[in-house]
């Protein structure tokens, strides 16, 4: 959730970033804009997770999700 210059865990309320620092930890933004066929047509909503939130929420997941080693980063 982005609040005032602030980047904080939906799940856990934890502080991800801080002001304009250069950011320190990974974490998962998701926006979604829901259509016709959903009860929330017209809403969009968005979050973000800190990578032990979005861990413990994947490891629940009946299908797991894919993943390839990257070998270069930029």
């Amino acid at each position: 959730m982005k609040k005032e210059d602030k980047i904080i865990c939906n799940c856990c309320k934890k502080m991800i970033q801080e002001g304009d620092a250069i950011p320190r930890k990974e974490y998962l933004h998701v926006e979604k804009e829901w259509g016709y066929f959903s009860d929330k047509d017209g809403e969009r909503q968005e979050f973000d997770l800190c990578e032990p939130c979005y861990d413990a929420w994947v490891k629940g997941f009946q299908i797991p999700v894919a993943s390839q080693e990257i070998t270069e980063l930029i």
